[in-house]
């Protein structure tokens, strides 16, 4: 096991951080953890990859069953959707509590039996880790499923219209050998200083004033050209606590710009003041909408495929 780094404790007001800041920078170089559950074979092996499209990654914690549950029966089926085959994968770590582990590692191990498409290793799943999550999926892609035309990459309380997202991959085809990583855009974000929040990011860790741009986490969407380079870049760049933001640090490294792309909003729909924020026919124009309940995502996945859907709205 990676042993923690003591010289943190040398660095000016670490004391004073939250304990989970400290956590964070004890353990920031850590980067090798075990597989508890893989898939090595979701792409047809490395050499049979090529003929995979699209690659659902989604990161869930352990706890969410209902949420991974809905996504297999909706929009994270494995098919082929006019010709474009699409697989998934869930990106967990172990539950922080060893009670809740023992129990959560044996309901991912029957999940795994019943749909083979979990991947575990063997570090705490917290919000912290998200970063190593990310980067363990990374160099997992790079071995196992390096021909990927396009990953989506996303958190799993999200509604995702597949269908849409594989059309406007194919209307970008060929993108697959350059850059593509298109999001909800953030520039010109700050780091939050205030101690109490989820997002709090302290001086001792990042410095400057600015984010680079990035894509919102929630959802986004990338070419394989593009995952192969973060892969890269995130080899050379110490991991930071807030991922999305950590992936336009490689992008920035890479002088590869995101893009913005207004189908995506992981900030909710916003749709005018006095209409229906879950009328169908929002959802079937857009890419991904943030956040949805297991039993919203099972309506809505539904109610986009009525062939009866008679739609004259346009979203703004």
């Amino acid at each position: 096991p990676c042993v923690a780094n003591a010289s943190v404790h040398n660095v000016t007001g670490f004391a004073k951080l939250p304990g989970h800041v400290q956590d964070f920078m004890r353990y920031r170089h850590c980067r090798s953890f075990p597989a508890l559950l893989d898939v090595p074979s979701k792409c047809g092996g490395a050499e049979g990859s090529s003929n995979i499209f699209l690659l659902l990654a989604i990161k869930s914690s352990p706890v969410n069953y209902e949420r991974r549950e809905v996504i297999r029966k909706t929009w994270g089926q494995e098919r082929t959707f006019e010709g474009a085959p699409i697989r998934r994968v869930f990106l967990v770590g172990v539950a922080p509590s060893a009670q809740d582990a023992k129990k959560l590692n044996w309901l991912l191990r029957l999940e795994q039996r019943e749909h083979g498409d979990v991947l575990q290793w063997d570090f705490k799943d917290t919000f912290f880790n998200l970063t190593l999550k990310q980067v363990l999926f990374h160099t997992w892609l790079e071995k196992h499923c390096p021909g990927v035309h396009f990953i989506f990459n996303g958190d799993d309380d999200v509604f995702v219209n597949t269908d849409n997202v594989i059309h406007f991959a194919m209307a970008t085809q060929g993108i697959e050998e350059r850059h593509l990583m298109v999001g909800q855009l953030f520039i010109n974000n700050s780091p939050v200083r205030i101690q109490h929040s989820k997002y709090f990011v302290p001086t001792q860790l990042l410095a400057s004033k600015q984010y680079p741009p990035y894509c919102g986490g929630g959802g986004m969407l990338m070419s394989g050209f593009t995952a192969h380079v973060i892969s890269r870049e995130s080899r050379d760049i110490e991991l930071f606590p807030i991922d999305d933001v950590y992936l336009g640090m490689c992008l920035e490294k890479a002088g590869l710009p995101p893009a913005s792309h207004v189908g995506i909003r992981t900030m909710g729909i916003g749709v005018p003041a006095n209409t229906d924020p879950f009328d169908p026919c929002y959802y079937r124009e857009l890419l991904l909408v943030h956040r949805f309940m297991p039993y919203e995502t099972a309506v809505m996945w539904q109610a986009i495929h009525e062939p009866q859907l008679l739609c004259s709205k346009r979203v703004s």
